[in-house]
């Protein structure tokens, strides 16, 4: 697999009329704090309320006829699974959501209510992976992959894209990371346009493989623990993205679950956004490093589906 610059392009052009174009706006309150200038990249604004949606959007609008009819499936406990959702309600295909029995509710109905077929089963992603895996070969229905997959890390490398044409002089860029797919995609679009931007990853201090990998040179998985950001929660991040992320990436570092905390606290309060703990990582590590006088950074928010039980426990603290 390979994803070049004018995969991005092509993929930008997929998306176009579809998948909005969210917006980049200036924080005065963060930048203020940190003494740098803060350019929110709001992806928790994204149609399914996710990054993801522009992935599985990409993917499954550019299968061929005969894979349409045989539907798609998809293994996920939340903004996989609505993006993968929504896309097959624009193409009109039958769709699968393979979901652990432990999901959000509000996740689960939020998935039905575009037209999924939702199966419960198993009570991590691996087991509920498997199950799809059997109902693919079983039906012939298209697997979509939540990250590994050459046009997802294009269409996610789309978000760079944008960063990159709406502020020319960025100097930093901030992105959380899971699987990979989003800041594969990302590094592609940034270092093509302009090689000095640097961009760090940022991973839950619960879920540290993509670090782990990036660190030691090789892709490695860790046992995770108990972490709020259950979006960058992954044991293992995918062969072909480490791949690009090994190449290019200029640091990966750490952030807690009481950092991300106070950056979802601080969002609510100042700029009115709800954004979700993974979605949160990016701004939670500018908010801890040292300040960067009259750097421009771009914090990107990758997601906004916030289960309301934390969210009433975040506001009650």
């Amino acid at each position: 697999m390979n994803v070049t610059f004018d995969d991005i392009l092509k993929s930008q052009k997929i998306q176009r009329n579809v998948i909005r174009r969210t917006p980049m706006e200036i924080s005065r309150t963060f930048s203020q704090m940190t003494g740098s200038k803060v350019y929110l990249k709001s992806e928790c604004l994204q149609k399914t309320g996710s990054f993801k949606v522009r992935g599985a959007y990409v993917k499954i609008s550019t299968l061929s006829r005969d894979e349409k009819k045989k539907g798609v499936i998809a293994a996920s406990a939340g903004n996989h699974a609505q993006g993968v959702a929504f896309a097959s309600s624009l193409e009109k295909i039958p769709c699968t959501i393979v979901m652990p029995v432990t999901a959000s509710p509000a996740k689960v109905a939020a998935t039905r209510s575009y037209g999924a077929n939702v199966v419960l089963e198993g009570s991590i992603y691996d087991e509920s992976w498997s199950k799809a895996v059997s109902i693919s070969q079983t039906t012939g229905a298209q697997i979509i992959h939540a990250f590994d997959d050459e046009k997802v890390i294009a269409a996610q490398g789309v978000i760079g894209l944008e960063i990159m044409q709406d502020l020319q002089d960025v100097d930093e860029i901030y992105l959380p990371i899971g699987g990979g797919g989003l800041a594969a995609g990302v590094l592609r679009a940034v270092k093509a346009k302009k090689r000095s931007v640097k961009v760090i990853g940022v991973q839950s201090s619960g879920f540290p493989a993509m670090k782990k990998s990036f660190d030691t040179g090789r892709l490695q998985s860790v046992p995770g623990e108990r972490t709020i950001a259950d979006g960058i929660s992954v044991k293992k991040p995918g062969e072909f993205t480490f791949k690009i992320i090994n190449e290019l990436i200029d640091d990966i570092v750490l952030v807690d679950d009481s950092q991300i905390v106070k950056a979802m606290f601080l969002l609510m309060e100042r700029t009115k956004m709800v954004v979700e703990p993974a979605g949160a990582a990016s701004l939670a590590y500018l908010l801890e490093k040292k300040q960067q006088k009259g750097k421009k950074i771009v914090p990107i928010l990758s997601g906004g589906n916030v289960d309301m039980y934390l969210l009433g426990q975040i506001v009650a603290k």
